[in-house]
């Protein structure tokens, strides 16, 4: 088996196994259902299971992350998932390590990444539990906390019925459409000492489903319309990260002479530089989005986020044939409105959008296409001059120094202009956290960089400045496993977004504008996050206010990552958003696309 990129890293000293306990089984469990990793914030509700891990299993297979808050830990695994689109385990300590995670969890959820999170509570039985704390800390349905945002959910009470609880919860992950599910185990179950090791489950024996496939006929005639279609569209959403599938996608559209659209709250899909892609990606609608699903005769949507609500920006129910492939109404509640607007289609395949893709192209004989290759970056725009910067100079800037490298784009902030970069590689950009919950981007990079550790890409995010000082203490997780990253904090020191509702609200209501800024503005004292960074044992540069300081010390940050380390840097923006994010942000429901 080849070495973790953490090999050495929090190695115990050998331990004698002095009998075993229940948690030693569900260490066991974990190793057998190839759970990578275990990202927690430690807590006594799992101390058995904590001493399984180090002194049981030798801190391996799985092996512990250290985080200094429970979502981080949940935001971690969440970035690992969307580099591998494999689950990793998370640990939260009994109700209140499960309600500091809960944000992060509702990311996860929205984003259909797979994740198996442990908990624990008890002792369930009250004669076992200690004065006040295990009270305190004791849920009889500690579920129910975050049930209508995961798959699925058990809390076991004994060995036996743990392991079938982990193969199940491990399972149902893994399925599309893909989700976190949640395992909580009893604190004496854990600390029960057995007469031996059980026969634990082969996890080969319960096979993950294998994948839906549509009818023959449905294939059939999702091919035939899009064959006699005189201008199709396709929509690329929640694709997968599989170069195999990219070139098919490429493949199929050159062969129909499709038009694409791509979003930039998803990874990316398709090469944005090709012919036929339409436009610039976006978390909204521009105009020539909106034009070509209005021209268009046939539209094929691949788990598009929110068809309904696109098809309302482009002005309603669209005139073409609209086939929808996806299978995110399994994960329907009714408790959040993450389903989003209900979205018209004339043929529904229920199965994921690449199983459906290769489908579609056997039946109109296409080939597989030429697998893409990891490219240096391609940035959009050019520097012409030093200038103070702003979201789209810092775009331009950060591309001077890496326009030669291999990089992931981890993460955008919402004043990102899809039109600075280009991406040509399903690893090129990774989305966006899926549920807006903010804090979520510094752990989602910490994940991501474990994941491309040892590949060759560098990951490099831009994180907002609000986002990151809501999560910057997941950085620290990352300097202490040396896991090597760019991140540059696009700082305009204040929560603009919310400035941007202000000014609308007061516009509305013939009230000064001028004011918009108060409650919103980070300043009076600044906050000098490059220092934070230092703290936490990471490189810290800036604060940087033009492009020419950005471009040189992205360089040095580059530099920096390649020796291994991970590099923070401060760039001073002025606040401001894109034409068509800041319409977006504010437009009223029924509005449609314009700019």
């Amino acid at each position: 088996m080849t070495d973790s990129p953490l090999t050495g890293i929090d190695a115990p000293v050998p331990a004698s196994d002095n009998g075993v306990w229940g948690s030693d089984v569900v260490a066991h469990m974990l190793r057998a259902l190839d759970i990578p990793y275990v990202a927690l914030n430690p807590g006594s509700s799992f101390r058995g299971l904590h001493d399984s891990l180090v002194n049981h299993l030798g801190n391996e297979r799985p092996q512990m992350l250290l985080c200094l808050h429970e979502e981080h830990a949940v935001a971690i695994a969440h970035g690992y998932a969307k580099v591998t689109e494999r689950a990793m385990g998370v640990i939260l300590h009994s109700n209140v390590g499960l309600m500091h995670g809960t944000m992060a969890i509702y990311n996860a959820w929205c984003d259909r990444v797979p994740m198996l999170i442990l908990g624990a509570t008890g002792p369930v039985d009250a004669a076992e539990r200690r004065p006040w704390i295990d009270w305190l800390h004791t849920a009889k349905d500690q579920g129910a906390l975050i049930r209508p945002y995961v798959k699925w959910d058990d809390q076991p009470v004994s060995v036996t019925a743990a392991m079938d609880s982990l193969i199940r919860a491990a399972n149902l992950a893994r399925i599309a459409p893909r989700a976190p599910t949640y395992v909580c185990l009893d604190v004496s179950m854990q600390e029960k000492r057995l007469d031996e090791m059980p026969a634990l489950p082969d996890p080969a024996r319960f096979a993950v489903a294998s994948a839906p496939v549509p009818a023959e006929k449905d294939i059939e005639a999702a091919a035939a319309l899009l064959r006699e279609a005189k201008n199709p569209l396709i929509l690329f959403g929640r694709v997968s990260r599989s170069p195999r599938d990219w070139a098919r996608r490429v493949a199929l559209i050159e062969a129909l002479k499709a038009r694409v659209l791509t979003d930039i709250k998803t990874g990316a899909s398709f090469p944005t530089d090709h012919a036929l892609h339409v436009t610039k990606p976006g978390f909204f609608l521009d105009e020539a989005a909106a034009d070509a699903i209005r021209a268009a005769d046939a539209i094929l949507a691949l788990d598009w986020v929110d068809l309904g609500g696109t098809f309302r920006q482009a002005g309603g129910v669209p005139k073409a044939k609209v086939v929808n492939v996806s299978l995110d109404h399994h994960l329907h509640n009714g408790w959040s409105m993450d389903h989003q607007a209900l979205a018209p289609a004339d043929l529904h395949l229920a199965c994921e959008p690449d199983v459906a893709l290769h489908l579609i192209a056997d039946a109109l004989e296409v080939g597989p296409g030429t697998e893409p290759q990891a490219l240096p970056a391609r940035p959009a725009l050019a520097v012409d001059d030093d200038r103070p910067l702003d979201v789209v100079s810092l775009a331009a800037a950060m591309g001077v120094a890496l326009r030669e490298e291999v990089i992931s784009l981890v993460r955008l902030p919402l004043g990102w202009a899809g039109d600075a970069w280009h991406f040509r590689h399903p690893l090129d950009y990774l989305g966006i956290d899926g549920g807006g919950g903010i804090a979520a981007g510094p752990g989602m990079l910490v994940g991501a960089a474990l994941a491309l550790k040892g590949t060759g890409r560098l990951p490099v995010a831009v994180l907002g400045d609000g986002d990151t000082l809501m999560g910057i203490s997941a950085l620290w997780t990352a300097a202490h496993y040396k896991l090597p990253f760019v991140a540059i904090v696009s700082n305009n020191r204040s929560f603009f977004n919310d400035e941007i509702h202000q000014e609308r609200v007061a516009k509305q209501r013939q009230r000064p504008v001028e004011n918009k800024w108060i409650g919103q503005r980070i300043a009076e004292p600044d906050i000098d996050i490059a220092a934070m960074a230092r703290a936490q044992g990471l490189t810290g540069i800036g604060p940087v206010t033009t492009t020419k300081e950005l471009a040189a010390a992205v360089a040095e940050a580059v530099s920096a990552a390649k020796a291994g380390a991970s590099v923070l840097i401060d760039a001073r923006v002025k606040p401001g958003y894109n034409p068509a994010m800041a319409a977006g942000m504010t437009r009223h429901g029924g509005e449609p696309a314009k700019g």
